[in-house]
């Protein structure tokens, strides 16, 4: 009788041990990390029209893209209202890490050879950990290849050499709506007379609103704190509409504009298109990923 009685007895402390353990399992899980919840998608791609968006290559993927602008609608029947003439980017865009993209590609446009970086800084979240908007900083520089107007005069290197800083910062309010606000300070080394500044300031906005899974329409406008050399001449902001279609793994983004670059010194700094005067010009990019790793 008292064997029975202590294997009883066992059976019940083993018993009462293992529903401790739950417990204590149980109070471990819920004291485990905080849950947080990451915003994706603000945009459909790394571009809203021209201007850089918020969104970067994950690690290990590779986008071959390729942007095409026509000349201006005002050109007429003689023109092919634009399509007779064309300007083309071509680059390679890398995700070295989820935070880190690098990109490099080449635009007829004064032939300029032209590289980015792209660091990820903040990302929109909720939950336990609250950030109400995403944050990268974008750096480019660009080379402009072509042939000196004057070879007689002594020409240096750096006069080809222009810079570009941003701040992305965006904010996805729901699933239809992004937003994104884009400080910009473009440097030149060279400039027409020694009296012009080198710094060129401006502040884009630019907004996607989502009409179905795969189509959605952008706009972009860049207000310029107008360039000394164009205080007399006929500066315009730019301003260009969009519609993003994904069809698998490309996405297609057709465009109008009053601006014909497609890199920041270019569409930013140089532009003199009106949209009232029909300097609108058809464009469009394509983009295709291959993951790598």
């Amino acid at each position: 009788m008292k064997i029975l009685f202590s294997i009883i007895f066992l059976f019940l402390l083993l018993n009462l041990k293992g529903r401790a353990d739950e417990n204590l399992l149980d109070e471990l899980d819920s004291i485990s990390e905080p849950k947080v919840e990451y915003e994706t998608s603000a945009f459909k791609t790394t571009r809203i029209v021209s201007g850089h968006s918020i969104q970067s290559m994950k690690e290990g993927e590779l986008e071959f893209r390729i942007s095409h602008r026509f000349g201006s609608v005002n050109s007429g029947v003689d023109g092919f209202w634009g399509l007779d003439q064309s300007t083309i980017f071509l680059s390679l865009e890398y995700g070295i890490t989820d935070w880190l993209e690098l990109g490099i590609g080449r635009t007829s446009n004064e032939k300029t050879v032209h590289g980015f970086a792209k660091i990820g800084l903040l990302k929109q979240s909720k939950g336990e950990v609250n950030i109400p908007v995403s944050l990268s900083y974008f750096a480019s520089a660009g080379i402009n290849t072509m042939s000196w107007n004057d070879p007689k005069r002594e020409n240096f290197f750096t006069s080809r050499l222009s810079f570009t800083h941003q701040l992305l910062i965006a904010r996805k309010f729901n699933e239809y709506f992004s937003l994104q606000l884009t400080p910009t300070l473009i440097h030149l080394n060279l400039v027409p007379t020694a009296l012009d500044d080198n710094d060129i300031f401006a502040l884009g906005i630019g907004g996607r609103y989502k009409i179905t899974n795969r189509v959605s329409l952008n706009m972009e406008y860049f207000y310029v704190a107008r360039p000394t050399w164009n205080i007399e001449n006929d500066f315009v902001n730019p301003l260009s509409i969009g519609v993003d279609i994904e069809t698998g793994g490309h996405v297609f983004q057709i465009m109008l504009s009053n601006s014909l670059g497609m890199i920041e010194k270019h569409y930013i700094a140089d532009n003199t298109g009106s949209w009232s005067k029909g300097d609108i010009h058809l464009g469009f990019n394509i983009s295709r990923v291959f993951t790598l790793y």
